[in-house]
């Protein structure tokens, strides 16, 4: 069972012909609107990928709660851990360019109000507990107390932001998920110094019981645990939106680990997800079903080395 705890956001995703410069105003012919927030995207990107999920967060008691919570309800995840707060669900707002790239702004609303002790009495041993960066450090350790008292497994995505709060977490955790700069972020607050190479980071967040994954975009990935390194490189793809790769990515290693598949298959599963999803709009709504995600992996290789 994956338990994710994290953000519900409504995105609304602006296509651009370049992304703005600071005090810059760039117009586009129209918006989309999307349900979102990194939480809920993993949450439906493990479910898509034939875990069974459960979500705890919060939406606000507004026009947007529906509609957020829309393709969760859809695809069977588990909403009774969701309270509806008064205040404002969260909002993202997402200028996509020409070529795929992004920028978003959130407004976290009640996102903001979620606590770690929603968590009580829903996780069990061997559970696969999932968290982001779109909630605050505080509950964020809270989680990874709980679930260390129950037995869980715990992953946690650096993304959005791989500060030092964060970087403290990390010995706490079974895995952690990091794009080159966030894991660059940590492995300097864990006193690995400066160094461009993300072989470097990817050996100061591992573990003898830890996988340290960081994701490299059209590199693919590098990951460690203990002396062994694993390599996988991005297949080939039309980049329409990269908005939701990282947590397509998240979503479908979760659902492989949960599972019981070995690490190379998930990183592979992993990876066939976040590239599947950088070819269509939307963060939820790029995000594949099982069958194409064991379709493209199938055709991926994992080389593993010593490290």
């Amino acid at each position: 069972m994956i338990t994710v705890f994290g953000s519900i956001n409504l995105d609304l995703v602006v296509a651009l012909p370049r992304l703005p410069a600071p005090g810059e105003t760039v117009v586009g012919p129209d918006h989309q609107t999307f349900p979102g927030g990194k939480g809920a995207n993993q949450a439906l990107a493990a479910a898509r990928a034939g875990a069974k999920v459960r979500m705890i967060g919060a939406v606000g008691r507004d026009a947007h709660a529906a509609a957020a919570l829309a393709n969760l309800e859809r695809a069977g995840v588990d909403l009774s851990g969701v309270r509806h707060l008064d205040g404002s669900t969260g909002i993202a707002m997402i200028g996509v360019d020409a070529k795929g790239e992004n920028l978003i702004m959130c407004a976290s609303g009640v996102n903001a109000r979620v606590v770690a002790d929603w968590l009580d009495g829903r996780l069990a041993r061997g559970d696969l507990l999932v968290l982001q960066r779109e909630l605050s450090p505080g509950p964020i350790a809270d989680a990874i107390g709980r679930a260390r008292l129950c037995g869980a497994r715990v992953l946690l995505n650096a993304a959005p932001s791989g500060d030092a709060e964060l970087a403290r977490l990390v010995p706490d955790v079974d895995v952690v998920i990091a794009n080159s700069v966030e894991a660059a972020e940590l492995a300097a607050a864990l006193g690995a110094g400066e160094s461009p190479v993300p072989e470097t980071h990817c050996a100061a967040l591992s573990g003898e019981d830890r996988l340290a994954v960081v994701t490299l975009g059209a590199r693919g990935l590098i990951a460690q645990k203990g002396k062994i390194r694993w390599r996988v490189a991005a297949p080939d793809v039309d980049v329409v939106d990269t908005t939701g790769a990282g947590d397509a990515f998240v979503g479908a290693l979760a659902a492989a680990l949960d599972r019981g598949a070995e690490i190379g298959r998930a990183l592979l599963e992993g990876t066939a997800a976040g590239a599947l999803a950088c070819t269509a709009n939307g963060a939820q709504s790029s995000s594949p079903e099982a069958a194409a995600i064991a379709k493209l992996a199938d055709t991926l290789a994992c080389e593993t080395f010593a490290a």
